[in-house]
């Protein structure tokens, strides 16, 4: 407040234009004070403590890379931050990135995809040779470095991995519309003079999302292995708000001491993907009259 009382002086002497241009930094002051001052009020606060601070800045030096107990199942880790509250808060993240990077996976390799397959010929080659390449580089790989191009960030990681994994969906839509586009109730919808527009996305798309579903929930799996993997090298949730794979980053130093740091955000990632394959493979079985 004192600073924003300073201010007001200079404020009044300025022309209306220089008040039009200094209003913005004074709100921002004057925002930002209680945000700063909600952290420090919660942490003195005795009694109960939120999830999410108890998670990421919540430390207790007496309490450093202790075993799992009744106080802490899962143990401490190497500042005394209890790891099942790390593990529980650090499945936001992937499941997070594993959703927002399919779903950016399907925004982009859907609709191209299906360009490709109905629109043929330049444009199906030209598609497809693009999509050949960024095949020829690995999945992970790709990921990497565009994660490293943008910047350590969640949401970076987000969007590295749905692009790395656009290609997948921009194959498996493309070859899926060559397949419905020759049968009769398409060329029936072409006879009678629909628009191609109105084909393609009334009569083949439908047609086409039941691989695309399994498709995508196997997807989820591989990005929450990706986002994991570059946590672990620092280019996805920064800390201190807790990932599986920064934990295990952490816990790398002190797997012989202390070795449950590492086990559980281990096994999370471990349940978490065959949870997913597990409802891809039971989704395909159930959507694919061929397994009925």
């Amino acid at each position: 407040m004192a600073t924003l009382a300073a201010d007001l002086p200079v404020y009044r002497e300025l022309s209306p234009g220089g008040r039009m241009l200094r209003r913005p930094v004074i709100n921002m002051r004057w925002y930002s004070g209680p945000k700063r001052r909600s952290a420090a009020t919660e942490a003195s606060t005795s009694g109960r403590t939120s999830p999410r601070f108890a998670a990421r800045a919540n430390t207790s030096w007496s309490a450093v890379r202790k075993a799992p107990s009744v106080a802490h199942w899962f143990g401490t880790d190497e500042i005394g931050r209890d790891v099942l509250s790390r593990v529980i808060w650090g499945t936001r993240a992937s499941l997070l990135a594993g959703l927002v990077s399919v779903c950016i996976s399907l925004s982009l390799g859907v609709p191209i995809g299906l360009a490709a397959g109905y629109l043929g010929r330049g444009v199906d080659a030209l598609i497809s040779r693009i999509t050949d390449a960024m095949l020829a580089c690995p999945f992970l790989i790709l990921a990497i470095a565009l994660a490293a191009f943008l910047g350590p960030s969640l949401t970076n990681a987000m969007i590295a991995i749905g692009i790395s994994a656009t290609p997948v969906f921009v194959r498996l839509t493309r070859g899926q519309v060559l397949t419905v586009k020759v049968e009769d109730y398409v060329e029936a919808a072409r006879a009678i003079g629909n628009p191609h527009l109105r084909i393609a996305l009334r009569h083949i798309l439908p047609n086409i999302v039941a691989p695309l579903i399994v498709q995508a929930t196997l997807a989820i799996a591989a990005a929450v292995i990706a986002e994991a993997s570059l946590s672990f090298l620092g280019l996805g949730q920064q800390p201190p708000a807790p990932s599986w794979g920064s934990m295990l980053n952490t816990a790398k130093n002190y797997i012989d001491n202390a070795p449950w740091m590492a086990i559980w955000p281990g096994l999370s990632i471990f349940l978490l993907v065959l949870s997913f394959n597990l409802l891809g493979d039971g989704l395909r079985d159930a959507l694919d009259p061929r397994h009925r």
